[in-house]
């Protein structure tokens, strides 16, 4: 494990060792005020499908998680094959589409 406390890494840093078992790492150039809310999103989400009850809730919560990840970075096209721009931009757009879904 790192000195920082945080999940061991690949060499090139586009994974994180769990163990044993490899996960694509959030990608390291968003903002953190976007990062943080997505994280949250993404807590607020999984949470919600330990109570779901239905098929149709536990859908519509699965795809908050997706949204998440992929804003994030962690699925999706992979961070490392996008610009800077377009990374960024993913991440705020996913983070809109989630907060729109609480405005409907």
């Amino acid at each position: 494990m790192p000195a920082d406390g945080g999940p061991e890494r690949t060499e090139d840093g586009r994974y994180i060792i769990v163990k044993g078992r490899r996960w694509r790492a959030t990608d390291p150039v968003l903002d953190e005020d976007v990062a943080a809310a997505l994280r949250s999103e993404l807590g607020r989400a999984r949470s919600a499908l330990r109570t779901a009850r239905d098929a149709e809730e536990v859908a519509g919560w699965r795809a908050r998680v997706q949204l998440a990840k992929e804003g994030l970075g962690e699925r999706g096209a992979e961070w490392w094959t996008l610009t800077e721009p377009e990374r960024h931009e993913r991440a705020r757009e996913r983070l809109c589409a989630l907060r729109a879904q609480d405005d409907a």
